[in-house]
């Protein structure tokens, strides 16, 4: 299959703070003159940030490593991991087509993703939230067919249950992954007939989708706040970007607070921050918060930040001035800068204005 960069590209690529101190992380596990060594995890962190490698993002990763462009090209067009253009905001849907997938129905699955998203693979939906592709073996032959939505797979699908998860994703929620007919993980469908000593004691799901059950957001991409930004053997080394605060200086203990949400805690102002505080409420209005998750950036764990301040409804954020995004930007503790990167006051006039 020929691959080709998009033929709409952004005017310039940069990684968030965050970010840039992880990359520079994964440099340091190689020697002097080895960095090459660290492309694809760095590519891989670009198209996580924004959801497709761009060229400029591609140009950018190539420079940080001291590799000619044609060199960081030949990576991202050879790996069919790396998506050239443009994926769905919400989710990018791999369907896996290979023989025990094919058998079981994923043309079917194939079929539900042209009805409810777009006629051809790699073809944005209408509202420019969803997108599709069919890929070779994701190695879940036992629970065929499948499909990978973000970091997990989903198993044992039907067509009606591939078109119910669409939905729901589209609602704003977050399906569970993992096998979809009730099977724990891969075991006999009637049952388990050996090793059934280790039935009792076992999670609710099975430990891949237990772990994304917990985290909450399984098609949330990596923002930089996941794992720890430095390598163990950097000791508090940040390079040239200065995201991390466990390196700072230990400050003497304060007196004891009023115990306080987590929500209001995470959000709490800090000292001599640029800004204006926004308008709040004291609680949503009558007929229910608005789903902010359909904000691009916002998961469940921000939507209860934003919540515990005292921010419920679109047009309230579409209020604010350039002062309340500023401020916003380094209160949110952990998503600081998302907001302005996001652009969260465009997406919600137009979440506001909808009919």
């Amino acid at each position: 299959m020929l691959r080709r960069l998009h033929a709409e590209q952004p005017e310039s690529f940069a990684f968030t703070p965050e970010n840039q101190a992880w990359a520079e992380g994964q440099i340091t596990k190689y020697p002097e003159g080895r960095q090459a060594s660290a492309i694809i995890p760095i590519l891989w962190r670009a198209q996580e940030q924004e959801g497709w490698l761009s060229k400029p993002a591609i140009e950018h990763v190539a420079d940080m490593l001291g590799l000619s462009y044609i060199r960081a090209l030949e990576v991202a067009t050879f790996y069919f991991m790396f998506q050239l253009q443009p994926v769905g905001k919400i989710a990018h849907i791999q369907v896996c087509g290979t023989t025990s997938c094919m058998i079981c129905g994923a043309e079917d699955l194939v079929a539900v993703c042209k009805e409810k998203i777009a006629p051809n693979a790699h073809e944005l939906s209408a509202d420019g939230n969803f997108s599709w592709e069919e890929v070779e073996c994701l190695g879940s032959c036992s629970n065929a067919p499948m499909a990978q939505i973000g970091k997990d797979y989903f198993e044992d699908l039907t067509a009606d249950r591939m078109g119910e998860i669409i939905d729901e994703l589209a609602a704003g929620k977050v399906p569970v992954p993992g096998p979809q007919n009730g099977r724990y993980a891969a075991e006999p469908l009637k049952g388990l007939t050996s090793l059934t000593e280790y039935d009792s004691g076992k999670t609710q799901y099975n430990a891949s989708a237990q772990l994304a059950v917990d985290i909450g957001d399984t098609v949330k991409r990596i923002d930089g706040t996941e794992v720890p930004l430095l390598m163990p053997w950097q000791k508090g080394a940040n390079h040239n970007a200065q995201p991390v605060k466990a390196a700072a200086p230990a400050k003497p203990a304060k007196a004891a607070k009023p115990a306080a949400t987590e929500a209001t805690s995470k959000a709490k102002p800090e000292a001599d921050v640029p800004g204006e505080e926004p308008a709040k409420l004291d609680g949503p209005r009558a007929g229910g918060a608005d789903d902010l998750k359909r904000i691009k950036g916002v998961g469940p764990k921000l939507e209860k930040m934003l919540n515990g301040i005292g921010i419920y409804h679109f047009d309230q954020i579409a209020a604010w001035t350039p002062e309340h995004v500023a401020w916003a930007d380094q209160n949110l503790v952990g998503f600081k800068g998302r907001v302005s990167r996001d652009n969260w006051v465009a997406q919600a006039v137009a979440l506001a204005t909808e009919d």
